[in-house]
């Protein structure tokens, strides 16, 4: 597939996301909340996760913010659920380093994730892209 048409498919699964996010909403009775922004921009996310036995059994989000940080966020809920906190975490520092265009572990599949490679091209945009994962390690940490 060319260069062309990858960046194609992967801007038809950005904006999939963002157009018809997964996961968006609030859990009820979730034991991790947390609300994050990216005063740069003005991206905002409410997280919310479903921790039991160290394993991430539901997570959701809510926020408001460019189609990036959005499709992120949809994406981020969509391949942590049924992970484990450690797993969970390891594939946020998986993408952190993919943002950052470092080499990067690839023996976890991270689903559609894949799709936001482009953005480590556009510094400004790393923030928006990494906000959802950030949200979810400081809501881990804090659990």
């Amino acid at each position: 597939m060319s260069f062309n048409n990858l960046d194609t498919l992967y801007r038809q699964v950005i904006m999939d996301h963002y157009k018809n996010p997964r996961n968006k909403g609030a859990i009820e009775d979730g034991n991790v909340t947390i609300d994050m922004n990216n005063p740069t921009c003005g991206d905002r996310i409410h997280l919310t996760l479903d921790v039991k036995d160290g394993v991430v059994q539901q997570a959701k989000f809510d926020g408001d913010g460019c189609s990036i940080s959005m499709a992120s966020a949809s994406m981020m809920t969509q391949v942590v659920k049924g992970q484990n906190v450690d797993t969970a975490l390891k594939m946020s520092a998986i993408f952190s380093d993919m943002m950052l265009g470092k080499e990067y572990d690839d023996s976890i599949d991270l689903g559609d994730i894949e799709a936001l490679q482009g953005v480590a091209k556009f510094p400004a945009r790393i923030k928006c892209a990494t906000l959802a994962w950030k949200a979810m390690e400081k809501g881990i940490d804090q659990q």
